[in-house]
């Protein structure tokens, strides 16, 4: 490989990815599982989406954010996995360094633009069970746009300023990067120059791009919680807490992976367990997302089954 000089300083003109599996003879089998884990994603969250459009009992403001999540699922599994199954299928494992950084970008743009949406859907689940009087006027549809807007621009700036941070650091050499794609961990290690600020405002971001959302899901919970064994009914409070169940269950692995993945910046050697949670990151969530929320819910389980039969909706 010939270096090549950017204005930056930048000194390499790709990267290799190691990928998955360095086995030659496993790789047709992990082309075959990603293969399937994307289609079974996509058509999933596809699903849900057609589910939300044709079914009139689900155009309410908690599948309008179902719905953005949907799209935000299949947006993150196809910035990184159609890459990776091009490498598998082509032998080749470069990456050019423009490309590394625009999968970086919108891979942030999309995970940021996550955190605010479920933040938005407890907050949701908020109104809903604990200001039952007030919520059609204060989730209204103006203020749906407005919290998907700017849950959008937030995660745009993250985005971006990660971007054009590590943009000015210098790359020598080595460049090769013991993951399936490109993220900040990594290249972080791979850099000539400090990495010190870098660091510094990732973790300043990762505090009000996740440490405030989380915050804020937790105390919408411990309301809701509340206000929930206030009813006396025990099929009250089931039904109350089922709402809340499927998306606690999507915020706890979004979350746990996303802790166990950036606060392990000052490891020496990042590990094999990078790439299982970068699976769990880019595969799993966004496939079983669709599930978690269609498991327990009847409404949705109509919806799709009708999608699917072609049959109308009788409301």
């Amino acid at each position: 490989m010939q270096p090549k000089f950017a204005a930056n300083e930048t000194t390499i003109s790709e990267f290799i990815l190691l990928g998955l599996v360095e086995t030659p003879g496993l790789r047709p089998l992990v082309f075959v599982l990603f293969l399937f884990a994307y289609l079974v994603t996509v058509g999933g969250n596809l699903s849900i989406l057609a589910a939300i459009l044709v079914e009139p009992k689900l155009h309410t403001p908690m599948y309008f954010f179902l719905g953005n999540l949907s799209v935000l699922d299949i947006g993150c599994i196809t910035v990184t996995i159609p890459s990776m199954l091009g490498r598998l299928l082509s032998h080749k494992r470069t990456v050019p360094y423009g490309a590394c950084l625009t999968q970086l970008f919108f891979f942030h743009q999309l995970v940021g633009v996550d955190c605010f949406l479920l933040t938005a859907m407890a907050y949701d689940r908020f109104l809903a069970i604990c200001q039952p009087l007030t919520y059609s006027t204060r989730m209204s549809q103006t203020v749906q746009r407005i919290l998907v807007a700017v849950s959008w621009d937030c995660a745009f700036a993250n985005a971006l300023t990660h971007t054009v941070a590590i943009s000015t650091l210098n790359f020598c050499g080595p460049n090769v990067i013991n993951h399936f794609y490109c993220d900040l961990p990594q290249l972080f290690q791979l850099s000539c120059s400090s990495t010190q600020f870098n660091e510094l405002l990732l973790f300043a971001f990762a505090f009000i791009m996740a440490g405030t959302p989380m915050a804020l899901i937790i105390t919408s919970y411990i309301h809701v919680a509340a206000a929930v064994l206030r009813i006396r009914s025990v099929k009250g409070r089931k039904k109350a807490f089922s709402t809340c169940g499927s998306h606690l269950t999507v915020v706890a692995i979004f979350y746990g992976s996303g802790i166990f993945n950036y606060m392990r910046l000052g490891s020496a050697k990042l590990s094999d367990k990078d790439k299982a949670v970068g699976i769990f990151n880019t595969v799993i969530n966004p496939m079983l997302n669709p599930i978690v929320y269609s498991l327990r819910n009847p409404d949705v389980q109509g919806a799709l089954w009708r999608v699917l039969t072609g049959k109308q909706s009788l409301a």
